[in-house]
């Protein structure tokens, strides 16, 4: 019995030694290339509850500004004169896993993703931010302008461990290698969120666009 335990033991930890590599299931034997789940079926699993999942080990990078992004509509100058003007600004920053599908707020795999984070480091993790503003931004004549908005992310690695009370896919236990790309929290690692007002100057068919507007030149207002 003690040595049947001991190679149980010895196969899962070499599952888990390879999980680099991608999709492994704990046993020391491999499944035939028709039993292979995919990533995208285990991780379907663990967000429907079809499997009992974990996410073991997080490990969190150290944060970084994500890219700036457009988070208002435009505003058009075609008037001769500067304008300003207060333009309301809103963004929804998600997280993505490493085959970059979305992370949804509220599903299971964000309330896992959390759990594991705040156990070991004893502070939430969120798969989604909001924040919402406005900003007096002044375009000069012939240009356009927007307010665009940078987001403070940080990345999460971890191994999926999933369970089955049967065997699935020829094994009880399934482990998936994954990074998690999400927003953290402002002033993480001494990095800030940044709103900043951009503007260009109107293209042709942007200044035709100024002319065929019935009345005296003025500002307006395009959706993003």
């Amino acid at each position: 019995m003690a040595n049947n335990r001991r190679r149980r033991h010895t196969g899962r930890m070499l599952a888990l030694s390879a999980a680099a590599l991608g999709v492994v299931a704990a046993a020391a034997a491999p499944a035939s290339a028709e039993e292979q789940p995919t990533r995208t079926q285990l991780i379907a699993d663990c967000d429907s509850g079809a499997g009992k999942c974990t996410f073991n080990e997080p490990k969190l990078g150290e944060a970084y500004l994500g890219s700036f992004h457009q988070v208002s509509d435009s505003l058009y100058n075609c008037t001769t004169s500067p304008a300003t003007q207060s333009m309301t600004w809103s963004d929804t920053v998600g997280s993505t896993d490493s085959a970059g599908v979305s992370v949804t707020a509220g599903g299971k795999i964000a309330g896992i993703i959390d759990l594991s984070v705040t156990a070991t480091y004893s502070h939430t993790w969120s798969s989604t931010h909001s924040e919402s503003s406005s900003v007096n931004m002044t375009v000069r004549p012939g240009e356009v302008g927007w307010i665009s908005r940078a987001q403070v992310m940080q990345k999460v690695s971890g191994t999926w461990q999933t369970h089955y009370d049967d065997p699935k896919w020829g094994h009880y236990y399934w482990f998936v290698p994954d990074v998690i790309t999400g927003p953290a929290p402002n002033g993480t690692d001494g990095q800030s969120n940044a709103v900043v007002v951009k503007t260009r100057k109107m293209t042709d068919e942007e200044k035709q666009s100024c002319s065929s507007r019935s009345g005296e030149a003025r500002t307006f207002v395009a959706e993003r």
